[in-house]
């Protein structure tokens, strides 16, 4: 829906403060504690998304909270994600949880499809090769996601996420010719500034538990 009012380009930039979300989201959700630095490093990612809406010509109410519930919705997908693929209680495969949740889609979607596809509209055939190209990348785009997100938390997730996001920002604007003003192409370039400050706070913050541990350790062994 959101493409349906605003450009790609837009979009994805509102989809860029995906970190803010996921952080509130893991601290509710899984008590998920985050230190000042990473915080901070956050604010660059707000301030960039605010600049690049104000002055986005492709802006529309609609199209901007349809962006923002996508936002809304991946964050907690990985949250969730997370909770099965590393919890306590949970703990299914990258392949498990992909064959659940794409279930749950389906059921989900059969609604949908008998409201809004037009049943009488003509498939030719390299649109149904498109469908199924599209489909297989996206299972394995989706596998993938949940692989990584054994290995690191939501909020790295969702700041490496914003990198890809740039990066679709630029490619729409040379494959679709979206206009972009000077203020817009700042502010990306605030949202990937804020990207390495994210970095640098977590490579600190990891840094600094590793060091709270180990004088821990030596305190305990004294």
């Amino acid at each position: 829906m959101a493409l349906k009012f605003v450009a790609v380009s837009f979009t994805e930039t509102v989809k860029s403060s995906a970190p803010i979300f996921t952080v509130l989201i893991s601290w509710l959700m899984m008590n998920e504690r985050t230190g000042t630095y990473v915080n901070l490093s956050l604010i660059p990612l707000m301030g960039g998304l605010a600049l690049c809406s104000a002055n986005e010509m492709s802006f529309n109410v609609v199209g901007f909270i349809a962006a923002l519930a996508t936002n809304i919705c991946d964050c907690l997908q990985n949250v969730f994600s997370k909770m099965l693929i590393s919890g306590e209680e949970f703990k299914y495969t990258p392949a498990e949880l992909q064959f659940y949740t794409s279930m749950a889609s389906v059921i989900v979607e059969i609604p949908a499809l008998m409201i809004m596809m037009d049943f009488e509209q003509t498939i030719e055939h390299t649109l149904v090769f498109v469908l199924i190209v599209d489909g297989v990348f996206f299972h394995f785009q989706s596998i993938t996601a949940y692989v990584l997100m054994s290995y690191i938390s939501p909020v790295t997730h969702s700041v490496a996420n914003t990198t890809k996001r740039a990066l679709l920002i630029w490619l729409s604007v040379m494959v679709f010719g979206n206009p972009v003003t000077f203020l817009s192409g700042f502010g990306t370039a605030i949202v990937l500034l804020g990207v390495l400050l994210y970095n640098q706070a977590r490579l600190h913050e990891s840094r600094h538990r590793l060091r709270v541990h180990q004088q821990h350790r030596l305190g305990v062994t004294v």
